[in-house]
This record gives structure tokens, sequence and C-alpha cells, in this order.
């Protein structure tokens, strides 16, 4: 289906309901940039690192498809996880994993209070920027302790400059690409009132800052389009 959301004028907050998430596919691939590469290189690292019997979670995996993705593609015994707090995607989630057969399991859960088993992958794509920046490193942590020696969080962000003047043509930049993807100059505006307050990015440097404030040894950009990141952070 396509993404006609923001067409008629907002009540509420952006939030992931059954609305979003019965479009939420194409509002995906209209609304990031280069998505479906940043995921590819999200599943070449995320294969790289899962080890035989091997655990590997996906922090608001929303309607499932990285995961799909990563199972067709699978080669040893590892355990896929999907966590997300969004009744409508987990319910699209299970419809595709199980019309493909695939052996993924999904929990509704909150991911700053789940308990993690020890893992070799996690992953989160667009999800940190939705958690309250208080909050935010704790759960960064939380992932880098509960990762093995060497383990692997790969996250895609929106980012910020820092530089008034880039940060606007940035934001510009992405206007221009949304408008090519045929939203309406009046969707742009009424999805960035809904996300007002809701979503809230960091820099890059800031990203990075965190990651190694959480106990990663190291951390850097993978793929990055004008004001939107892929990371790789390495415990």
């Amino acid at each position: 289906m396509n993404d006609k959301v923001f067409t008629k004028p907002i009540k509420k907050q952006f939030e992931f309901d059954e609305e979003v998430a019965a479009v939420f596919d194409d509002m995906l691939e209209r609304s990031v940039p280069f998505y479906k590469e940043s995921q590819k290189i999200t599943e070449f690292f995320a294969l790289k690192n899962l080890k035989e019997d091997g655990t590997l979670y996906d922090l608001g995996c929303s309607t499932g498809t990285l995961l799909l993705n990563i199972h067709r593609k699978l080669e040893l015994n590892a355990v896929l996880i999907g966590l997300d707090n969004s009744e409508a995607m987990l319910a699209r989630a299970k419809r595709k994993c199980e019309a493909y057969g695939a052996d993924v399991t999904l929990c509704s859960a909150d991911i700053l209070e789940y308990r993690y088993k020890k893992a070799d992958v996690f992953i989160s794509n667009y999800t940190l920027q939705f958690i309250r920046p208080l909050v935010r490193e704790e759960l960064v942590k939380k992932i880098a302790s509960s990762l093995n020696e060497a383990g692997v969080f790969i996250f895609s962000e929106k980012v910020i400059s820092h530089q008034p003047t880039l940060n606007k043509e940035l934001i510009e930049c992405y206007y221009d690409f949304k408008k090519e993807q045929g939203y309406s100059e009046y969707e742009i505006i009424q999805k960035r009132e809904a996300l007002e307050n809701v979503l809230v990015p960091y820099s890059e440097e800031e990203n990075i800052q965190m990651a190694k404030n959480a106990g990663f040894s190291h951390c850097e950009v993978i793929f990055r389009w004008a004001n939107f990141a892929t990371f790789i952070a390495i415990k």
C-alpha cells in the first residue's frame, strides 16, 4: 500500500499504529534515502559477525523485512529475535514470517526493559532516535554488556549537524529527496510536525561518542547520505 498517512491534517504525534504499519514498507523506501542499500550493508555485517548457534537481535523490527532477508541468507544455525512495542507492526511481521516459513522469534517488548541473552549481533534501524536522550545511552550500555566479545551493534539513524547553515541545507536536501518520491509540501510539513519532540536525532559525532561511552572499543559510519547514517560499533 502507498503511504497516504500525512495527506490529511494530523491530530496527534507520530506513533507506529495500524495506519502507519499498513504502509510502513512504502513509507521507509520513500522517506529514507538509499534505504535498500543501507539494509544490504547491515545484512552483510550482521551475517559476517553471526556465529554458529549465535543470537541476533533486531530492536524495533517493525514488519520484519530485515530479519527475513537475513534468514534467507543464513548458512548456519542461529537464533533471530525481533523486538517491537507496536502490536500492529508485529502482526504484519508474523504474517510475513509464516508466509515464508521463516524461523524467526518475534516479541512484543520494551527494548529498554527486555532481558537480553548473550548475542553476537544487535541491529537497530532508526530506533534509537525515538528513545528519550536521558535513557538512550543506558540502552546502548545494555546492548554492549549483552554482546559477546568482538560482537557488533549495527544501527542506522537520522543525524544532525551542529553547523547551523549546513544543518539547514541538509534538511533542504532531504526535503528535495522526499518531493522526488512523490510527497507533497503539505505531507512533508505534516510529518515534520507529527515527529516534533518524538524523533530526537544526534550528530554523527554524538552517536559515535555515545557508543564509546557505553563500552564499545570502536564505532564508525559505514554508510551515509546527507542526514542519514549507518554505524557499526564493535565491542
